[in-house]
């Protein structure tokens, strides 16, 4: 899948940030964009988080079919699963909210396949956070290699026969409204080492799902960022309350990750140890295709409830536009 730049072949990969539906219809822009200019079949790794997962799984499991994206737009502009999701794993003794979601993901998306069957696409991962470890735990597939999870202290197991549908809402359990999904020692053997582990939502540790892109052993020249993350705000009217306090220490907290991160790659390029980054977050003016873009796309909820037109359209518009103008102006190269 790779690109051939001057007779060198040259690796691309790809992030997909959190936020929900607002992200997955963000990244949707960045397929299209990358598609109109051939350069979306030549990705050689994905590595998403949350939101991003949906998008990212659902492009991998139908990387040959022509319609796949047009079928992702439909699916963000006619379900709404959280609020089912909640109530269902409220009302049923015998099933958990996140056994719910899996399920409404399973239903709408990926059927009964599983990692085993993202084989023909790019490598793909599909981060967690392991609240055993406190480390970014993987669902790791594609590119006819081998299928596996795990995270790099607990090491890794066989991960072919686990369904696709459980990966994504394990990446996308945010807490409080999603329990963490729990892999007993049948499901996952290195949990021996600490009895069970927990999944929680992979924003938690990286919104950004940068780790993968920059590890040496995926040899890539290239890194796009997709970020439709929530950038933090100045507060008019920062809370006085304790109990709010909490939920802005996290955003704070998310916020500090998201800035290292983007030092991190670039400091990592400057010292030729990292791809080249192209990043562009959701929040930027520059390269907008329209006044007004970034405020809009930035304005729209990270949830899990279905999108209207003028909010698709407007995430799709500024997700195609920031990439084609990072592209544009860091690796001109890519659009041969």
């Amino acid at each position: 899948m790779a690109i051939t730049l001057n007779g060198a072949s040259k690796r691309i990969g790809l992030t997909l940030s959190g936020g929900g539906f607002r992200a997955a219809a963000f990244h949707l822009g960045v397929f299209r964009q990358l598609q109109a200019h051939q350069l979306l079949e030549k990705i050689d790794l994905i590595s998403c988080v949350s939101g991003g997962s949906i998008a990212g799984a659902f492009l991998a499991l139908n990387w040959h079919d022509p319609n796949a994206l047009d079928k992702l737009d439909e699916y963000l502009a006619t379900r709404s699963i959280a609020v089912g999701s909640v109530i269902g794993g409220l009302l049923d003794p015998f099933h958990s909210r996140l056994d719910k979601l899996a399920d409404t993901y399973a239903n709408d998306l990926f059927g009964s396949k599983k990692l085993g069957d993202l084989a023909e696409g790019p490598r793909i991962y599909l981060n967690t956070t392991n609240l055993a470890t406190g480390n970014m735990f993987s669902f790791i597939a594609g590119d006819k290699g081998k299928s596996e999870m795990g995270d790099y202290e607990l090491g890794f197991a066989d991960a072919a026969s686990f369904p696709i549908a459980r990966a994504v809402a394990a990446s996308s359990a945010f807490p409080p409204v999603f329990p963490p999904l729990r892999l007993e020692k049948t499901d996952y053997a290195p949990a021996t080492k600490c009895d069970y582990v927990t999944l929680s939502d992979g924003g938690l540790y990286d919104n950004l799902g940068v780790n993968p892109g920059l590890a040496a052993l995926n040899e890539l020249n290239y890194l796009l960022v997709s970020d439709a993350g929530k950038p933090y705000a100045i507060k008019v009217d920062p809370t006085e309350s304790s109990a709010l306090v909490l939920k802005e220490g996290l955003d704070i907290m998310m916020e500090q990750i998201r800035g290292l991160q983007f030092d991190r790659m670039k400091h990592r390029h400057l010292a030729k140890a990292g791809p080249c980054p192209l990043w562009f977050s959701i929040d930027s003016h520059d390269g907008e295709a329209m006044e007004g873009d970034s405020v809009f796309a930035s304005s729209i909820e990270t949830n899990l409830k279905a999108l209207n037109k003028a909010e698709r359209a407007v995430l799709a518009r500024h997700g195609s536009a920031l990439v084609a103008a990072r592209i544009k102006a860091w690796a001109p190269e890519l659009l041969q």
